[in-house]
């Protein structure tokens, strides 16, 4: 960006400031300062924001402050005393009052993508004064755009392009009008001793609005497995945040301008419930983004998910079986890149078909692809349960659940740790599991009926019964014939589990 006022060009790209063709230096302090004065000069700058922004929120002595101001007023033709261009607020703070002309103003920006949700990476400031902390920072920032990349509903911005925000001072609204991306992530790289701690915040450019913030400890014992612990922590963190952050966006589009992205966005408050009323719900929607474009493979994971719903706790009719099995391939098929979509698609193919090569293969893939997907782990864990391969599941379920603590389908990865334990007859951790999926989602009867299962292998009958009501009130027509037609795991463990509910008085 380039700014003239006076006799003086500023271009911040090439970190330069210019008088009448010739270039007066400045220390990097200076520069970024008088950079974030000129790109905020619409208010008064405090001085927590020029310690945040300038000087990574360290301490820094009033004098030091004192005397960056006073360079930057010098190098301008400025002074404390005239104040013809930096003007002092007692008490407020400092603001730059000259006028400017932002030649970056009149240059196209680069077009926002429409159809998902747009995201650059900033370098994360290092912190520390050891440099290897540098290489730290660096290379966590890498590794996150890799793993964002991975999100195939994400359009991010490559390394290349946000790395030249290094060591500048943001203006988060500027960089989202340059970079032409939605959100932006940045953070920071602290050492103390053998501790490092990293910081992230997720902000939403148009609005400045910060709409994810958290901190990660962790000691420097393998420096490489805290990296890639770190990394997968903020990926999984922020991929149901954005995910959140768009379906509030998509619900504020008035209904005559939404197009297949944001109909699927709005299906999915609905599709996430698991229960059928609200699959239903999400079908409208899924179904009308389809038509606008049909190969969305995502969409027709969905899809088929919702029928799997319709169909399991639904009534078990066949046709509802027949439109999950076909939604759930076409999802597989067009979405060979798509996590998601491969999620989905294995998760019902594996109750639809119990196709287990087909459905372990599709969710190997997804996890292949997106590491960091806490939906594939999730679904992963609980059609390993069901198979008998209780160490994998358990293994999964916990992956899904430290990868993201606080996504609102977190109930999948502890639906599949409460069938692997209450399978593996572990019946205290089934219930733990059981209870944490139903706080996660309160609407789901799955988790209630493993509750009550696992109650009753503890002979805490009169809990059981309790939980044995939720069960039907949550799914009225539940009984379990219907559960044992569903088919869902092997006989020998559907016989165990059926015989837990029918002892808590669920009906035949």
């Amino acid at each position: 960006m380039q700014f003239h006022f006076g006799d003086h060009l500023l271009d911040d790209a090439r970190r330069e400031l210019r008088r009448n063709g010739e270039q007066i230096a400045l220390e990097p302090q200076v520069f970024d300062l008088l950079v974030y004065l000129i790109r905020n000069r619409d208010r008064i700058v405090t001085k927590d924001d020029l310690l945040a922004s300038i000087w990574g929120g360290r301490i820094v002595s009033e004098s030091t402050l004192t005397s960056r101001i006073n360079s930057a007023r010098k190098a301008i033709g400025d002074s404390g005393g005239a104040q013809r261009l930096i003007r002092t607020s007692a008490r407020k703070g400092i603001r730059f009052v000259g006028d400017v002309t932002d030649y970056s103003a009149t240059e196209p920006s680069p077009p926002m993508p429409i159809d998902r949700p747009s995201i650059a990476v900033l370098p994360f400031a290092n912190l520390s004064d050891d440099r290897e902390q540098e290489y730290f920072a660096e290379g966590m920032v890498e590794e996150i755009i890799t793993g964002l990349s991975r999100i195939k509903w994400l359009f991010v911005i490559s390394r290349n392009s946000s790395s030249v925000y290094r060591g500048k001072p943001i203006d988060v609204k500027a960089v989202g009008r340059e970079l032409g991306v939605r959100y932006l992530l940045e953070g920071s790289v602290r050492r103390s001793g053998d501790h490092v701690r990293v910081t992230g915040q997720l902000i939403e450019t148009e609005t400045a609005a910060q709409v994810w913030a958290d901190r990660y400890d962790g000691t420097l014992d393998d420096i490489f497995t805290l990296q890639d612990e770190m990394t997968m922590s903020v990926i999984g963190a922020v991929e149901p945040t954005l995910r959140n952050a768009e379906i509030e966006r998509a619900r504020r589009k008035r209904p005559d301008s939404l197009g297949a992205y944001d109909l699927f966005l709005r299906a999915l408050p609905f599709a996430g419930t698991a229960m059928p009323e609200n699959a239903d719900k999400a079908l409208q929607f899924l179904e009308e983004a389809i038509q606008l474009e049909p190969d969305y493979a995502v969409a027709h994971g969905f899809i088929a998910w919702c029928h799997e719903q319709r169909y399991l706790r639904g009534g078990l009719h066949a046709s509802t079986r027949d439109a999950a099995r076909a939604h759930a391939h076409a999802a597989i098929t067009a979405g060979s890149d798509d996590a998601m979509a491969l999620a989905m698609g294995g998760f019902v193919v594996a109750v639809m078909e119990r196709d287990y090569i087909t459905a372990l293969d599709a969710l190997d893939r997804a996890i292949t692809l997106s590491p960091s997907s806490a939906l594939a782990f999730g679904f992963s864990s609980i059609v390993r349960a069901w198979m008998g391969d209780i160490s994998t599941a358990i293994e999964h379920a916990r992956i899904g659940i430290r990868l993201s603590p606080f996504d609102s389908l977190i109930y999948l990865p502890y639906v599949g740790l409460a069938y692997a334990q209450f399978f593996a007859g572990s019946w205290d951790e089934a219930a733990n599991a059981a209870r944490k999926a139903s706080q996660s989602n309160p609407l789901f009867s799955v988790p209630c009926y493993l509750l009550t299962a696992a109650l009753i292998r503890l002979d805490r009958t009169s809990e059981a019964r309790s939980s044995s009501k939720r069960v039907l009130e949550l799914q009225p027509g539940f009984t379990v014939s219907g559960l044992v037609a569903g088919n869902i795991t092997t006989p020998d463990r559907m016989i165990i589990l059926a015989d837990a509910l029918r002892r808590a008085g669920l009906p035949e």
